[in-house]
């Protein structure tokens, strides 16, 4: 872009924020403050987004009740429908003449961490070691896969129950259903909706909740093999009451029922914008009015209005980038990877690439938007008027 007037030194601006620092100061903490709470946000919906983008597996299908939607926390088929299934499907994955096939009973009940009276919510998940096929993510932490009375442990657990980490380490006590549970391990999983849940063995859960059915099966099919003919067979099979869905499409169904959260989220970014752009304004304006004088002298030895405008934007835009990269070091420091509980478990923060981008644009649109008005206000009056202003 080109000017054809003489600007003012790129000092000039810089010398201005230093004159009054207090002043400096304020506006800092104030558009510091907007920024951080923006990228907060933003890090909310992509950490939530990111886990359930990551917990489908494209070869996984779901095999669940019929007519349970997305809630397969409430979905009960009979025990033996996992041989059933592995029986008459040729296109399930297998190695070493085992099937990738597990059935598993899913739930969402009140756990208690040893050492504690009061009861959360928490999502607890029976499996066999079939599980470990069919859920390649799954990484053991630490420990050992758990045995008779045992449980393991995804890696946020602590967040979705709302008690510290330390309470949950290998050794350690948890209550569900009645029974005490000794952790034998902690696991995680890429950052999954699993690293939430509470893995035990499938005939240990059924035997403390006096259940013999199962939630799903879950099922991993052979590179090559079409999900239509799962759900084919659910189609025909009547008898058995059954519906398929491909895991990543049941994760997408999630993201669209989390659709409204993450409108709220962004209604929250752009009020906090607007807030931002005030603070902006109220600061700029007044500065401005202040240096009226200052600003006509400026015009009497020889500087056109759109050079001192410009000098006026420097010195705002100078303030947000400031702004910008505080809010940024805060935000990766003490909120990227933070735990945050949900409805089905819990994510963490995501301060990624695209939020920081994000978040800092925000920042420096802020800062030119909020300088034009003041300025404007400034140089509209007369020179004379502005040398008579003390």
């Amino acid at each position: 872009m080109f000017f054809f007037f003489r600007p003012l030194p790129w000092e000039y601006a810089v010398r201005n924020l230093f004159r009054r620092p207090l002043r400096t100061l304020l506006t800092v903490f104030a558009l510091t403050t907007v920024i951080l709470v923006v990228l907060v946000v933003l890090g909310f919906t992509r950490g939530l987004e990111r886990t359930l983008l990551v917990s489908g597996d494209r070869q996984t299908a779901l095999v669940f009740s019929l007519g349970m939607g997305e809630n397969l926390e409430y979905s009960s088929i009979p025990l033996g429908t996992g041989d059933i299934v592995a029986a008459n499907l040729d296109g399930i994955q297998q190695r070493y003449d085992k099937q990738y096939v597990s059935p598993e009973l899913y739930l969402g009940t009140e756990m208690t961490v040893g050492g504690t009276d009061r009861p959360s919510l928490g999502l607890v998940r029976g499996v066999t070691p079939g599980a470990l096929r069919v859920r390649r993510q799954l990484q053991l932490a630490s420990g050992n896969w758990p045995g008779p009375g045992e449980v393991l442990v995804g890696r946020l657990v602590a967040a979705k129950l709302g008690v510290p980490a330390e309470q949950l380490t290998v050794g350690g006590r948890l209550a569900l259903e009645g029974r005490d549970w000794r952790i034998s391990g902690l696991f995680s999983s890429a950052g999954s909706a699993f690293e939430s849940e509470v893995w035990c063995r499938l005939d240990d859960l059924q035997e403390a909740m006096k259940r013999q059915d199962l939630s799903l099966i879950a099922l991993t099919l052979a590179p090559g093999s079409d999900f239509a003919d799962v759900d084919l067979f659910c189609k025909e099979r009547l008898d058995l009451e059954l519906q398929a869905v491909p895991e990543v499409d049941y994760y997408a169904a999630l993201q669209r029922d989390y659709r409204p959260v993450m409108m709220l989220a962004r209604l929250v970014v752009a009020l906090v914008c607007a807030a931002g752009l005030l603070v902006g304004l109220n600061t700029m304006y007044g500065s401005a009015l202040g240096r009226i004088a200052e600003l006509a002298t400026l015009q009497t030895i020889g500087f056109v209005r759109g050079a001192i405008l410009l000098s006026l934007i420097q010195e705002a835009v100078l303030v947000a980038a400031a702004a910008s990269l505080l809010a940024t070091v805060l935000a990766l420091v003490f909120f990227n990877g933070a735990a945050m509980r949900f409805t089905m478990g819990a994510f963490t923060l995501r301060i990624d690439g695209l939020t920081v981008l994000s978040g800092c644009g925000m920042g420096m649109l802020v800062g030119f938007i909020g300088a034009l008005p003041a300025a404007v206000r400034a140089l509209r009056g007369s020179i004379v008027t502005g040398l008579r202003t003390t």
